[in-house]
């Protein structure tokens, strides 16, 4: 049987090879894809892993009596919004530990660069980032300490004496533990179970339209198969050599796929490494996998095939003549609306009663989502056959009646080939609207607003006592394209970060704000912009008065500098500045940069939303497509008696694309109406904000990957002239 099943699929013809080809090609996909989350998984992992040595301030004291201690400080620079990881050492024996990928610790006036660091200073002004970082550099810091090829990080080497005055800790040994497996201490790194949750949320996402495929395109030909596989009960076979027939096919293909989806995935790799999902890009070395994942995809897709190809068949397994039982399934009921209902209702529930603590807030928000998609993928028959009875109610045209009628009677058939765009819509919907709404109203200011063109160097108590006036360095305001420099003072009636500056002199900078009417001295933030900052749509702000006489104001200690610029050359050569004039606490930063950050992220995870999306709409085409052609197979028949009563072919044509058409646009409206309505739901709950519209190119990447899928659908419809001819209609 095991030959004969062989031969079947491999000398079966052109419509054998046809299936196995698609059959493959699903499979490959689906193959490819899974296997890239799990390496992404994995990648995620290895890259948090080279953080920890990072974290060497919070580890444990050596277990070694004669390891020597060394002074150990971390802080974070910034050049041109990008992250830089400064790190300062001081041995204070022969025998201190070393970190990974230098071969020992440099000494005072010695520094070691990461690759993409040493070519930044190499192609910048030394004024702009260089001379931030005392001595020269005596070599490269190596692939074993980098998370990133692009990590930028230094390792200074400093005296004791300086370390210890600059607030640097004693350490013992270098921390190995990774950031995913430490305490609340070890603050560099990636939250990995985050990262992985996303990650496994994405995978679903695009694996259950390839499931959808793969499900279509093993029901390609399935009217004839199941009258062969009659047949052949007919003349004696038994249950089991059917089944195994059936398994034997289904196996090849999904094994062919299979080793196509490896050979996919090592093709695309070095691709996917530089995606920078986590905020940098891997190595291509990390998107590895495991023995356990190359045994569980190996072996588990095709033996998911044979499974899948018993079920299909279950019918010809109870009787020879099952297949020729075909009645009108039960239509679909209301019932199907309860989990979506419910999961609105859950959403709009927490509106005014958000849950205080973050695992609350996941269980809520979370459980609402599943229930909304879970109502989604339970509801789409009843849809379907609901837009169907109203396009057979309103049909005018002989076409438009057939294809309503059609749908009605199997809504369940005609939502199958298109429930794959549930989740890319659902979830690209939601994520669009989130993200949109909050980046409109907590995101990165604008680049020429004085968040982003204006920096500031704090002095915090905890940091030491502040400096003087004559301690401000005078070349600030001699470097080209620096506006303004700015002091503020604290304030002695309120917290430490809220400073005093004159009405005079924010008359005086006109960017910064400006007093109320009749006050003589603002209460202002450190930095001059504050909270201001999430809605910085114009540089007119009006800050409170303070109960203080001008006079008084330059008499408190200085809270902050100020110095706004008008190019980046001159933000970063007064960064630079205040850098070597003040080494001591956090280095100056913008707003626009702060905020940059999570912006970034946010971004990323659109660019994630996005891929979901412009990759599951082609899939759901290719879907689509396969049952056409499947379903004018199996319909040539009838087909073609139709055309020989008169009924022209257009009509036909008409009636096979309102067939597809129809659950395919109301999928699409219903899935991206819920998402965006689902947002805005948990957007008033947890932040108060309500739903802003996407722009345009979402709506141009949703019309365009329709319109792409709906090519595809238009490219089997010459099918039915040639199956339709009236050779075919001939009694057999």
């Amino acid at each position: 049987m095991i030959r004969f099943g062989l031969r079947l699929c491999l000398s079966g013809g052109r419509e054998a090879a046809v299936r196995l080809v698609v059959i493959a090609g699903a499979v490959a996909l689906g193959v490819g894809m899974l296997l890239a989350t799990l390496a992404g998984m994995n990648a995620v992992g290895a890259q948090n892993a080279r953080y920890a040595w990072l974290n060497t301030a919070v580890a444990p004291a050596s277990a070694d009596p004669t390891a020597d201690p060394m002074w150990w400080l971390i802080r974070e620079d910034y050049y041109h919004g990008q992250s830089i990881g400064r790190v300062e050492v001081a041995a204070l024996g022969p025998d201190a530990s070393v970190p990974p990928g230098i071969p020992h610790l440099p000494g005072p006036g010695e520094f070691y660069v990461s690759p993409a660091l040493g070519k930044l200073l190499r192609n910048t002004p030394a004024a702009e980032l260089g001379d931030r970082f005392p001595g020269h550099e005596i070599g490269t810091i190596g692939r074993a300490a980098l998370p990133s090829p692009e990590s930028l990080l230094i390792v200074i080497g400093r005296t004791p004496a300086e370390l210890e005055q600059l607030g640097a800790r004693q350490v013992t040994q270098i921390m190995t533990t990774s950031p995913s497996d430490c305490g609340n201490g070890c603050y560099v790194g990636i939250n990995h179970d985050g990262m992985t949750l996303v990650l496994s949320v994405v995978a679903a996402a695009l694996l259950f339209p390839v499931l959808i495929f793969i499900g279509t395109a093993t029901r390609l030909a399935a009217t004839r198969r199941e009258q062969r596989f009659a047949a052949m009960r007919l003349i004696g076979a038994t249950p089991r050599q059917i089944s195994v027939i059936s398994a034997v096919e289904s196996a090849v293909a999904a094994a062919a796929g299979t080793a196509a989806g490896f050979g996919l995935f090592f093709a695309l790799r070095s691709g996917l490494a530089t995606i920078p999902f986590t905020g940098e890009p891997f190595f291509s070395a990390d998107l590895s996998l495991t023995g356990i994942d190359v045994l569980s995809v190996g072996l588990g897709i095709p033996l998911g095939a044979v499974v899948a190809s018993w079920l299909a068949l279950r019918r010809v397994q109870i009787s020879p003549l099952g297949v020729s039982r075909r009645v009108t399934p039960k239509p679909p009921r209301a019932w199907r609306l309860i989990p979506l209902v419910v999961g609105l209702a859950e959403l709009t529930y927490f509106i005014g009663r958000r849950p205080g603590t973050t695992n609350g807030q996941i269980a809520a928000y979370l459980s609402g989502f599943l229930l909304v998609l879970t109502g989604l993928v339970l509801a789409g028959p009843w849809l379907t056959m609901v837009g169907a009875r109203a396009l057979a109610g309103r049909a005018s045209r002989p076409a438009a009646l057939i294809a309503g009628r059609r749908l009605s009677d199997n809504p369940k058939a005609g939502f199958r080939t298109v429930s794959g765009l549930i989740v890319a819509l659902f979830v690209t919907s939601v994520a669009t609207g989130i993200i949109t709404t909050f980046v409109a109203n907590r995101g990165e200011p604008r680049t020429d607003s004085v968040a982003a063109t204006s920096l500031a160097k704090s002095f915090w108590p905890e940091e030491g006592p502040a400096p003087t006036a004559d301690q401000i360095p005078a070349g600030l305001a001699a470097i080209p394209g620096v506006r303004s420099v700015t002091v503020v003072h604290r304030n002695p009636d309120r917290d430490a970060w809220q400073g005093l500056v004159t009405c005079a002199e924010l008359d005086r900078l006109a960017v910064f704000g400006s007093c109320p009417a009749g006050a003589r001295v603002a209460q202002v933030a450190s930095d001059l912009i504050g909270m201001r900052a999430f809605d910085l749509t114009s540089d007119t702000y009006v800050w409170d008065a303070a109960g203080i006489a001008p006079a008084e104001v330059d008499r408190q200690p200085i809270l902050s500098v100020v110095v706004d610029t008008t190019s980046r050359s001159a933000f970063e050569r007064a960064r630079t500045l205040l850098v070597d004039a003040f080494p001591l606490g956090r280095f100056p930063i913008s707003v626009g940069e702060w905020e940059a950050n999570s912006a970034r992220q946010l971004r990323q995870f659109q660019q994630l939303a996005n891929v979901i999306m412009l990759a599951s709409l082609p899939i759901a085409g290719c879907s689509l497509a396969v049952s056409v052609a499947g379903g004018l197979s199996d319909r040539k028949r009838p087909f073609s008696m139709l055309r020989l009563t008169g009924v022209q072919l257009r009509t036909l044509r008409r009636v096979v694309a309102l067939e597809t058409v129809v659950p395919l646009l109301l999928v699409a409206t219903v899935a991206t109406g819920l998402g965006f309505l689902a947002a805005h739901l948990f957007l008033r709950a947890q932040l108060g904000y309500p739903l802003r519209a996407p722009d345009l190119s979402f709506y141009l990447m949703v019309g365009g990957g329709l319109a792409v899928s709906l090519g595809i659908v238009a490219s089997t419809l010459p099918l039915l002239r040639r199956i339709t001819g009236p050779e075919t209609a001939r009694n057999e």
